[in-house]
């Protein structure tokens, strides 16, 4: 018995429809390879929006400086300043004989210009270490050229940090050298005989180190 014309068109339009529904759904689910990439594309999303933004530390990433203002192993943290050399000084209280000295000496515009200069600056109890008598001599009018070559013995062109100090000859803008030895087993620095007590005190023309004794240049008499 032959299916009429009509049982046919039934048969080819069921087979149509579920052929078109299968591809239909083929079409619109993702495949499971396209899944995995949805997936892995959400989970880089959310974790890179967490993160902080690029070269910005978090508070845990950042640590507090250990050294303190008397290591002469590296330079300080302390801030620059618009203060020269001079007005450093004068603002520190173990400096104030220093400071004297230098007015006394006429070496105020030296020291406050650009430079950059590295002082090795006698505090106030270096200077009370010397003979009697001897810094009131040299604040004399009369020995003012002494005065000066006594003070810029102390004085080296150039921005020299603690971390930047090695051990030789520094000639100084008197014309003679001081002889620096850097004791890395003791951490210690020092100038002739002089110790570094206090490193890297930054001024806008360069940088001073506190030493606890008067250097003195050779053939300069303390005397009368």
């Amino acid at each position: 018995m032959k299916p009429s014309k009509r049982n046919f068109g039934i048969v080819l339009f069921s087979v149509i429809g579920t052929s078109s529904l299968v591809a239909l759904s083929a079409y619109s689910q993702p495949s499971l390879g396209q899944t995995r990439t949805l997936l892995a594309g959400k989970s880089l999303v959310a974790q890179t929006s967490t993160e902080s933004p690029s070269g910005t530390p978090s508070p845990s990433d950042t640590t507090s400086p250990t050294s303190s203002p008397s290591d002469t192993s590296s330079p300080s943290a302390s801030p620059a300043t618009s203060q020269n050399i001079v007005d450093v000084a004068a603002s520190n209280s173990s400096f104030s004989t220093l400071v004297q000295a230098v007015k006394a000496a006429g070496l105020t515009s030296t020291l406050s210009s650009n430079g950059p200069y590295t002082l090795f600056a006698p505090t106030d109890t270096a200077f009370a270490a010397l003979p009697k008598g001897t810094l009131q001599n040299l604040l004399k009018p009369a020995n003012k050229q002494k005065l000066v070559k006594i003070l810029t013995y102390h004085v080296v062109l150039g921005d020299i940090t603690s971390s930047q100090l090695k051990s030789g000859s520094f000639k100084t803008l008197e014309g003679s050298p001081v002889t620096v030895k850097v004791n890395s087993t003791d951490n210690t620095v020092t100038v002739n005989k002089a110790k570094v007590t206090q490193a890297d005190i930054p001024a806008s023309n360069g940088v001073i180190h506190a030493i606890n004794k008067v250097l003195i240049p050779p053939g300069v008499k303390l005397s009368k």
